[in-house]
């Protein structure tokens, strides 16, 4: 996932970057509203971690201007553990989820997972695709029942093409959602990746569609050996 990190706390931002990037995600984390107010509009993030404190804005009002700019992008609010009235109003002005600080890493990443499926219409804790299973919680995934061994990054990749089964998928889409803004890649990095899907799993778990980019091989494309173009 591409996460969006809104927390002007240095300690806790910094901590919860590192950590989310840790557990295979992309982050950018930015302290004040109006870096976030940029970065939404320049990047299709997953998922908002937004601060409901903010030295230059009000959290709620700067979710409430989003909604009301049309972006539905997941947000999960950070509250101080007496703010009930801020709580209310994150959700009223459409929060998807929040949390108490201090904030427990795993159950933030379990958060974002749940409202990141719900968003995408996918609320099941295993995916189906053929004789493929992914599970996003621990991103693993089998292979007519045997376990593939997935890196985080080929992992990721692999949730986005089941994410979106029948959209084409940009190279400048992937890339974005692969690597924050300050983690540079390889201009083959992404080929490299598909290459070791489609060796680990099925030459057509990956389509090509030359000049547009790349999207899901549909069930019966992978429920028979051949090479994928």
């Amino acid at each position: 996932m591409r996460i969006l990190i809104v927390e002007d706390d240095p300690m806790l931002g910094d901590g919860l970057q590192r950590g989310l990037k840790l557990k295979g995600h992309a982050v950018d984390w930015f302290a004040t509203g109006a870096e976030a107010d940029r970065a939404i509009a320049d990047m299709q993030y997953d998922a908002v971690v937004l601060d409901l404190g903010l030295p230059d804005d009000d959290g709620v009002a700067l979710l409430a201007r989003w909604r009301q700019q049309g972006r539905q992008t997941p947000v999960l609010m950070l509250t101080a553990r007496d703010a009930i009235s801020s709580r209310i109003g994150g959700l009223d002005a459409g929060a998807d989820d929040y949390l108490i600080k201090p904030v427990d890493l795993d159950e933030l990443a379990a958060r974002l997972r749940a409202v990141t499926r719900r968003s995408a219409g996918m609320p099941e804790p295993v995916w189906h695709h053929g004789a493929l299973t992914y599970q996003p919680a621990a991103r693993q995934a089998t292979w007519k029942g045997q376990p593939v061994d997935l890196t985080a990054r080929e992992a990721m990749l692999l949730e986005l093409l089941l994410a979106h089964p029948s959209r084409v998928l940009t190279r400048e889409f992937l890339r974005e959602k692969l690597y924050a803004w300050e983690q540079g890649a390889e201009s083959n990095t992404l080929e490299v990746h598909i290459h070791h899907l489609r060796r680990k799993i099925h030459p057509g778990i990956v389509r090509t569609l030359r000049g547009a980019g790349y999207t899901l091989g549909t069930p019966e494309a992978i429920a028979s050996p051949g090479d994928d173009a």
